[in-house]
């Protein structure tokens, strides 16, 4: 009797183990929708306020020229009542991917320009330029897949991160330029400006800003199948000199067979998430016409609010 107990627990030992195991491997296949693992090591060496500050005072000094050279479209404007009004709906699904998203102050601001341009700075800092807008006629859920997409690169601190192994880059340089008696000459030499809005990010960093931006329209009620008929247009215009939008960004059938191969993850979110009361583009896509004040339910915010 006494020799059958230890063999007994020794079971229950051993069943509580491979339980515990299969619960704490679980999390790498139980979430709904993409995978794109964890932030890059830079990040931890640049402070994410420091970071998150210096692209609040370059996007408002961006928005202060725009406004004095009457570029800075008001508040009232259909596109920015537009761009804000999807901003709302895919906010709220970014938590998830990055808690200081919660303390962020969020802008939206459109810029009178020929540029087929977007970005999202890190602190939820967004701008759109009307050349994107126009000369493509994004569809609501094709605007939504491009601010996904930017909204993804803030939240995944790929900023930060390109920040972190520059000033990786350049404490090597520092010593190096010691031990060769160099000074300075090193860091001008591997110094890449730090410049918020001419950082390029790598391919990584843009799949994985496709995947989080397709999973963010989806959960908020956009197509993400407009990713395709999005870069099927960014690639017509790119006939030519490719756009700036384009010109950091991988582009090519490579690139939509990527997001065809991540539908299948996102589409289940989309046809149970609640779709959009309104839409902006409905006359192009139905031949509906707009009501006499189809802005009056919206709350404007963003700069100046």
């Amino acid at each position: 009797m006494n020799q059958r107990v230890p063999s007994r627990l020794s079971n229950l030992s051993l069943a509580l183990v491979l339980s515990v195991s299969a619960l704490a491997c679980a999390p790498s296949w139980a979430r709904e929708g993409v995978d794109v693992g964890k932030q890059s090591w830079a990040t931890r060496l640049v402070p994410a306020e420091q970071v998150e500050q210096a692209a609040q005072q370059q996007y408002a000094q961006m928005g202060q020229d725009a406004r004095q050279k009457g570029a800075l479209l008001p508040d009232n404007h259909p596109q920015v009542v537009r761009l804000r009004a999807i901003a709302k709906r895919l906010i709220p699904y970014s938590m998830e991917w990055n808690k200081r998203a919660t303390q962020w102050q969020w802008e939206v601001i459109v810029l009178n320009s020929k540029e087929l341009n977007a970005f999202c700075m890190p602190g939820g800092k967004i701008a759109f330029y009307t050349g994107i807008l126009e000369q493509l006629q994004l569809t609501d859920d094709e605007v939504a897949m491009v601010m996904g997409h930017e909204i993804a690169h803030a939240l995944r601190e790929h900023a930060r991160e390109r920040m972190g192994k520059t000033s990786a880059t350049k404490l090597g340089a520092n010593l190096i330029s010691g031990l060769l008696g160099l000074g300075s000459t090193g860091d001008a030499l591997l110094n890449m400006g730090g410049q918020l809005l001419t950082l390029k990010f790598s391919r990584e960093n843009e799949s994985e800003a496709d995947l989080v931006g397709m999973e963010l329209a989806a959960r908020a009620g956009y197509d993400p199948r407009a990713g395709v008929s999005l870069w099927q247009k960014m690639s017509a215009a790119s006939k030519g000199a490719p756009p700036q939008w384009m010109s950091t960004h991988p582009s090519g059938s490579s690139r939509i067979q990527e997001i065809q191969a991540s539908l299948p993850k996102v589409m289940p979110l989309y046809d149970r998430a609640a779709k959009p009361t309104q839409r902006f583009d409905m006359p192009k896509r139905s031949g509906a016409v707009y009501n006499s004040d189809p802005y009056r339910h919206l709350i404007y915010w963003g700069v100046g609010a």
